[in-house]
Protein backbone atom coordinates (compact mmCIF):
# COMPACT_ATOMS: atom_id res chain seq x y z
CA UNK A 1 0.00 0.00 0.00
CA UNK A 2 1.09 3.39 -1.01
CA UNK A 3 0.46 5.06 2.31
CA UNK A 4 -2.15 7.35 0.77
CA UNK A 5 -5.81 7.51 1.45
CA UNK A 6 -8.53 9.03 -0.61
CA UNK A 7 -11.31 10.65 0.18
CA UNK A 8 -14.88 10.08 -1.57
CA UNK A 9 -17.50 12.56 -0.46
CA UNK A 10 -20.76 11.92 -2.49
CA UNK A 11 -22.58 15.03 -3.31
CA UNK A 12 -26.01 15.00 -5.52
CA UNK A 13 -26.44 16.79 -8.62
CA UNK A 14 -29.09 17.15 -11.11
CA UNK A 15 -26.85 16.70 -14.06
CA UNK A 16 -23.30 16.38 -14.99
CA UNK A 17 -22.80 20.16 -15.76
CA UNK A 18 -23.81 21.27 -12.22
CA UNK A 19 -22.12 17.90 -11.22
CA UNK A 20 -18.83 19.91 -12.43
CA UNK A 21 -19.53 23.00 -11.42
CA UNK A 22 -20.13 21.85 -7.84
CA UNK A 23 -16.96 19.88 -8.08
CA UNK A 24 -14.89 22.74 -9.76
CA UNK A 25 -15.86 24.55 -6.42
CA UNK A 26 -15.43 22.61 -3.52
CA UNK A 27 -12.08 21.56 -5.19
CA UNK A 28 -11.14 25.15 -5.35
CA UNK A 29 -12.12 25.59 -2.05
CA UNK A 30 -10.70 22.73 -0.60
CA UNK A 31 -7.51 24.00 -2.39
CA UNK A 32 -6.94 26.54 0.06
CA UNK A 33 -7.26 24.85 3.21
CA UNK A 34 -4.51 22.60 2.46
CA UNK A 35 -2.36 21.47 -0.05
CA UNK A 36 -2.90 17.96 -0.11
CA UNK A 37 -5.81 18.60 -2.30
CA UNK A 38 -5.08 17.15 -5.71
CA UNK A 39 -7.98 18.94 -7.67
CA UNK A 40 -6.94 17.52 -11.39
CA UNK A 41 -7.61 14.23 -10.20
CA UNK A 42 -10.94 14.83 -9.84
CA UNK A 43 -14.05 13.17 -10.87
CA UNK A 44 -17.68 13.09 -11.25
CA UNK A 45 -20.29 10.10 -11.86
CA UNK A 46 -24.09 9.16 -12.48
CA UNK A 47 -25.11 7.61 -8.81
CA UNK A 48 -26.06 4.09 -10.67
CA UNK A 49 -22.46 3.94 -12.61
CA UNK A 50 -19.88 4.86 -10.46
CA UNK A 51 -17.36 2.70 -12.47
CA UNK A 52 -17.75 5.63 -15.18
CA UNK A 53 -16.09 8.83 -14.45
CA UNK A 54 -15.73 12.58 -15.57
CA UNK A 55 -13.15 13.95 -15.44
CA UNK A 56 -13.91 17.60 -13.37
CA UNK A 57 -10.63 19.80 -14.78
CA UNK A 58 -8.33 20.31 -17.75
CA UNK A 59 -5.37 19.33 -15.75
CA UNK A 60 -2.39 19.11 -18.69
CA UNK A 61 0.56 19.80 -17.45
CA UNK A 62 2.41 23.08 -18.56
CA UNK A 63 5.72 24.53 -18.73
CA UNK A 64 7.18 24.96 -15.27
CA UNK A 65 5.52 21.92 -13.86
CA UNK A 66 1.87 23.41 -13.32
CA UNK A 67 -1.48 22.00 -14.03
CA UNK A 68 -3.94 23.55 -16.15
CA UNK A 69 -6.50 24.37 -13.61
CA UNK A 70 -9.23 25.28 -16.46
CA UNK A 71 -12.67 23.05 -16.95
CA UNK A 72 -12.10 19.87 -18.78
CA UNK A 73 -13.49 21.26 -21.67
CA UNK A 74 -12.78 24.72 -21.77
CA UNK A 75 -12.13 26.00 -25.69
CA UNK A 76 -9.17 28.72 -24.12
CA UNK A 77 -5.88 28.10 -24.28
CA UNK A 78 -4.54 26.38 -21.22
CA UNK A 79 -3.40 28.45 -18.68
CA UNK A 80 -1.54 28.63 -14.79
CA UNK A 81 -5.26 30.29 -13.36
CA UNK A 82 -8.58 29.47 -13.76
CA UNK A 83 -10.41 32.21 -15.99
CA UNK A 84 -12.34 34.85 -14.59
CA UNK A 85 -15.09 36.84 -15.82
CA UNK A 86 -14.69 40.15 -16.31
CA UNK A 87 -15.44 42.46 -13.42
CA UNK A 88 -16.90 45.92 -14.39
Amino acid sequence: MSGRWVIHLPIVAPDLLRARIFARTAARVLVRLSARVEPGGVTVSAEDQQGVRHWVFCDRPLPGGARCPLPVDHLAPCARHPLRPDRR
